[in-house]
């Protein structure tokens, strides 16, 4: 499933714990596909807080709690670790990390706390929703297999990696426009893991991330920018990158279409994708412009005019995506509409 109908899930499903719905999620998926971050982005839009509980890193008193004598009888300390409405407040995501990776004994001390919400005295508080996430078995990573009682008490989604929905969350995060444009060009790229390679860098949501921060430090270091990069996403992929930003000092004057000037446009069509997602970028940093209606045409009345049709739809699209509805109270969106008609502004 990709990550946007994943983010709709995982949000009603932290929306319906005080409707008394709530089941918890575990999703599965490569490593690198962003499943965590997507966790901490549907908490930080309810500003709510995050526990992340890492079972691959302890043991089974570790959650249980530790065992000691009131009177009479053996009482349990409960861990501070875990959700309390008056250190973290009434409603949160209790986020079970790396639960694949943890032993079975440890995996076997959580199934009442996922099911039953309770270990022993302890309960989660109503407002907190359940979710676990984990790599599967052929993802090389440190797994076991998930015991039946466990994995009978979640509902299984598997993570997808989806360009479009990378592609929208670039432009929300300031990624660098080379980086979006390449992946763009290349989409196989966005995410090129082989389990049998077993490699240290490769592709992955990640490691683009992390290509976009070497480009910020090493930009003006070209003797050190190749091995940045390739350090990041590996060294293909790196080389291929290197040799698409040499390759963009072609690119017109952007500066110039967002006033609505004719500019030549290069037929290559790496060239091509850089210049939509550069003009993407700048019209998300120009969006308090006062003339921001104006860009907005002028980008539309490019879209209209640029050869390759497909081109002019992804550009329409992914600016649909960053201003939303607004995008059709521009005028220049019916021309452009009316004379791409055959081609589907997709969401």
């Amino acid at each position: 499933m990709r990550p946007a109908q994943i983010g709709i899930i995982l949000e009603r499903e932290f929306l319906s714990t005080y409707e008394g719905h709530h089941t918890p999620v575990m999703l599965w998926g490569p490593p690198g596909v962003g499943k965590s971050q997507l966790v901490a982005q549907i908490a930080a839009k309810h500003n709510a807080p995050v526990i992340d509980v890492r079972l691959s890193q302890m043991e089974p008193s570790d959650l249980r709690g530790i065992p000691f004598r009131s009177g009479e009888q053996v009482e349990w300390a409960i861990p501070s670790m875990l959700p309390n409405a008056k250190r973290h407040g009434d409603n949160g995501i209790l986020f079970l990390d790396e639960i694949t990776s943890a032993p079975p004994s440890v995996s076997a001390a959580a199934y009442q706390l996922i099911l039953d919400r309770r270990l022993g005295e302890y309960q989660v508080p109503k407002g907190w929703a359940i979710i676990a996430a984990g790599n599967r078995q052929g993802d090389r990573g440190v797994t076991y297999t998930m015991p039946s009682p466990l994995a009978n008490r979640f509902s299984h989604f598997e993570f997808e990696v989806h360009l479009d929905d990378w592609v929208a969350w670039a432009y929300k995060n300031n990624i660098d426009d080379k980086i979006i444009a390449f992946l763009r060009f290349r989409p196989e790229l966005l995410f090129d893991f082989d389990p049998a390679y077993n490699p240290t860098a490769f592709p992955s949501p990640r490691s683009w991330e992390f290509a976009h921060r070497a480009l910020q430090k090493f930009s003006n270091y070209p003797e050190l920018l190749l091995g940045s990069l390739q350090a990041c996403v590996g060294s293909a992929a790196g080389i291929e990158l290197h040799a698409f930003i040499a390759h963009l000092d072609n690119i017109p004057d952007l500066a110039a279409i967002l006033r609505g000037e004719i500019v030549a446009i290069p037929d290559e069509i790496d060239l091509q994708y850089a210049i939509v997602s550069a003009l993407i970028g700048k019209a998300i940093r120009a969006k308090n412009a006062a003339n921001i209606d104006e860009i907005y045409g002028n980008l539309l009345n490019f879209a209209s005019s640029l050869q390759t049709q497909e081109m002019g739809v992804m550009l329409v699209s992914d600016l649909q995506r960053v201003v939303g509805q607004k995008l059709f109270t521009i005028p220049a969106f019916a021309n452009w509409a009316q004379k791409i008609g055959h081609i589907m502004l997709y969401d």
